[in-house]
Formats: structure tokens, sequence, C-alpha cells
């Protein structure tokens, strides 16, 4: 791709140089994933009477270095499998628009992870050890999402493993430090957050489609194609609705949860600005809004239990 049609793509996507190429490397859009489930988690502590804000600080960096990492890995493999162009949307775009060295990306996700390391001994000091083992397995899989001889990200299993690491055990794991102990009730209201960071990689894949399934991906939008995929992400999310509802009709959730049915719009904003497209430039707005619904979601849900707390 020659210069001029290089810049129009940055110009395009709003990309900037100078700290804008290293914030975009983190893919900050994904970085709610990562917040939510610890706020969630603590705060679930907090509602049944217990908070250490230290480590929930400890916790919450150390999950945002993870998703970081993770996120440069994936630029990293993806541009030395060819999957990622100057065209690319929805990267960082820091390799095949701005030039930096490959190494330097895959060296400083290494970093990342050894101040998550750190954290996670301070973590591990101040509650078990077998968080340790936790963590180690966590940060391996976020490796394999994209490295290893069968990236996880090429196949079918990209959302499974993403909803489920990010939201049922990052949720446990922040709630078992707090509190040292674990409820099933626990895990059944990690299901809804589980849904929705699930459905960014869904809504991420969806987008890519077309660019996956060159590069030889068997993502579930590649194998059901698109409009099958949007209409199984609208399902998820009636889905984690209505969990919601079932969970808050079975007192396992206060009343005040309902606030999070404020988030639906969004949802609904999301299948509607999927529809009908084809291009990875008109979709970003659907690919946003959902890791918005997300956060609104997971906020909101957060919120809800300290006002349960309190009355």
């Amino acid at each position: 791709m020659d210069t001029v049609n290089k810049n129009s793509i940055k110009e395009a996507l709003n990309e900037k140089s100078g700290f804008d190429v290293w914030w975009r490397l983190m893919r900050p859009h994904t970085l709610t994933a990562s917040f939510i489930p610890v706020f969630v988690g603590t705060m679930l502590a907090y509602h049944d009477g217990t908070i250490n804000w230290t480590l929930f600080l400890a916790m919450l960096v150390a999950s945002l270095l993870i998703q970081a990492a993770t996120n440069m890995f994936n630029e990293y493999y993806d541009y030395k499998l060819g999957l990622d162009t100057e065209e690319s949307v929805g990267i960082g775009g820091t390799i095949v628009r701005d030039g930096v060295e490959p190494r330097t990306i895959r060296n400083l996700a290494v970093s990342f992870y050894g101040i998550a390391v750190i954290l996670g001994v301070y973590i591990c000091m101040e509650s078990s050890w077998w968080i340790a083992v936790i963590g180690l397995i966590c940060m391996a899989i976020g490796y394999l999402y994209t490295g290893g001889p069968i990236p996880i990200s090429y196949t079918p299993f990209g959302e499974l493993f993403s909803g489920v690491l990010m939201g049922t055990v990052i949720i446990g794991i922040t709630y078992f430090i707090q509190t040292l102990t674990m409820t099933s009730e626990v895990i059944w209201i990690s299901i809804p957050v589980t849904i929705f960071i699930g459905s960014i990689n869904l809504s991420n894949n969806i987008r890519d489609r077309d660019g996956d399934k060159l590069g030889g991906r068997k993502t579930i939008a590649v194998l059901v194609g698109r409009e099958k995929a949007i209409t199984l992400l609208a399902v998820l999310f009636i889905i984690a609705y209505g969990w919601t509802l079932g969970l808050i009709m079975a007192g396992l959730l206060p009343i005040w949860t309902l606030i999070t049915f404020f988030s639906i719009p969004k949802a609904v904003a999301v299948i509607k600005n999927f529809r009908g497209k084809t291009e990875p430039l008109e979709m970003m707005p659907a690919m946003i809004a959902t890791g918005k619904t997300n956060t609104i979601y997971g906020f909101l849900l957060g919120i809800s239990l300290v006002i349960a707390a309190f009355a």
C-alpha cells in the first residue's frame, strides 16, 4: 500500500502519533473486560461485608496488564502470521501503520506479564498461593490465544475462553482474595458478565469475518456467517438480561440490580449498527458499543450491590 492510502486509513481511524501509538496498542476499548470483573467481584465481597482496597487495586492493575499484554501478543502474532495488514481495522496498527518493531511489542507484552506476576505474588501472600496457579493458567491461555501451534483465536472457542476466564474466573478470584471463601452464588452472578465479555470477542470476529476467513481462522462468525453471528449476539444479550432477571427473582441479586437494564438501549444499538453492514469501518461503532454495553451493565451491577449494602 502506498503512503497516501496508508495515511487515509490512519485518518479514517483517527490514529495519531506519539503516546497515542502505545495507547492504541493496548486496545483500550477492550480493557473494560478486565476492569468490570474485578469491580463486580470486589463489590460482591463488599456486599457481603468485606473489602480490602489495596487488594482491589493490585488485582485491578494485574488484570489490566494481562489484558493489555494479551492484546499485544495478538498484534505481534497476527502480524507474524500475515493476518494484519495496513488496511486492517480494529488493531493497534503499531506495526503495520506506525512502523514499531514487532520484537518491541513482544518484549513490552512480556514486561507487562512480569509486573503482573509481581502483583500476583503480593495477592497470593495476602490470600492463597492457589491463586498463583490459576493466574499462571490465565496468563498461559492469554499467550496461547494467538500464540502457540493452534491459536485459540483461530478456533470457534475464542468467545468461550475469553468470556469464562475474564468473567467467571476473574470475578471468582477477586471475590476469593477479599473473603477467602467461594460460593455458588458468585458463580451464578458472574454468568451475565461472562456473556457480555464473550460478546465483545464475538463482535470483534463479526467485524473481522472476511479477513479472518481469508486468513484461515475458523471463528464462529466465519463458520455460521455474519448475519447468523449477529443473531447469535442478539440471543446472547437476551440470555444475559433474562439471567439477570432470574437472579433477582431468586433473591441472589437485590432488586436494585434492575438498574442494569438501563444498558439495554446500548445493546440494541449494537445489533442495529451491525445489521446490513459489510465493511469493517462501518461496523466499528457496533464493536465499540458492545464494549460500552459490558461497561454500563457491569458498573451498574456493582453499584446496585453497594446500594443494597447500605439499604
